[in-house]
């Protein structure tokens, strides 16, 4: 809250555009926040509103994602990502730390000027354990549909959705994943070519993208050709010395072989 004259009487800005300003001075039940974090350029308008809200918070308030979620209407999933975008740019820090006995607890620092330096971790005192043989690390498990729609976020903030919108258009997304399209692809059809102009509904905008540019089937791999069938070989009639196909090796004719039975 910015006050340049606390004694002049409130009254609106003038002019003819934009917002105008009625200003009153509050003698108590307030809290002073920068112009750093209420026009932050790159911080979410949920994580602004959830910054002023922490720094009016007494210490020791739980801050937890289940005591926000009970308190306000953004679900766990947006305030989870809010509460990242504040650690990111140095309005907060949860640090993991190990109790005397032995009770591991989150350290919350919220702070109401962003912080310069790299956020740091309490390190947990673990026991040494003896060397054991180098193992190869563990696959990486593949992105499921959901984690794909949270993190669209990351590439364009205007992408942010809500825990309900992720799970209605998740089994759209699964459709592409089905049909072959690797996730990374699907993320850059989704965020690639966004428009200038503010997007009002993120999820309505993803879900037209889904359905019209979903890609057909792979085609299925084609049955192996059945072999021609190669004809008889040729062989020479004992009868009329003509020649003639068969599969088995000497013989008469179909024309010499009436005259061969009556004879017989």
């Amino acid at each position: 809250m910015t006050d340049k004259n606390p004694s002049a009487p409130a009254r609106a800005q003038s002019g003819t555009s934009g917002v105008q300003h009625v200003t009153e001075r509050h003698e108590d039940n307030f809290t002073v926040v920068g112009n750093h974090l209420a026009q932050h350029p790159d911080l979410s308008l949920t994580a602004i509103g959830l910054a002023v809200h922490i720094q009016s918070l007494p210490a020791g308030t739980p801050i937890g994602i289940k005591a926000l979620t009970a308190k306000f209407q953004e679900g766990e999933i947006r305030i989870a990502a809010a509460l990242r975008e504040l650690e990111t740019h140095g309005y907060l820090t949860r640090a993991r730390e190990r109790l005397q006995s032995g009770r591991v607890v989150t350290r919350t620092v919220a702070y109401n000027k962003p912080r310069t330096t790299p956020r740091t971790t309490i390190p947990e005192h673990r026991p040494a354990s003896p060397p054991s043989r180098t193992e190869p690390p563990a696959p990486k498990p593949a992105r499921t549909a959901a984690d794909l729609l949270t993190g669209l976020r990351a590439a364009d903030s205007r992408l942010l959705l809500s825990e309900r919108d992720v799970h209605r258009l998740a089994p759209q997304v699964s459709a592409w994943l089905e049909r072959g399209v690797p996730a990374t692809a699907v993320e850059r059809t989704l965020t690639s070519g966004l428009p200038q102009d503010p997007i009002k509904h993120p999820a309505a905008f993803l879900a037209h993208r889904l359905t019209t540019l979903l890609p057909p089937p792979l085609p299925t791999t084609p049955p192996h050709p059945t072999p021609a069938l190669r004809p008889d070989p040729l062989q020479t009639c004992d009868g009329c010395e003509r020649a003639f196909r068969s599969a088995h090796p000497g013989g008469r004719c179909r024309d010499c072989r009436p005259a061969e039975r009556d004879a017989a």
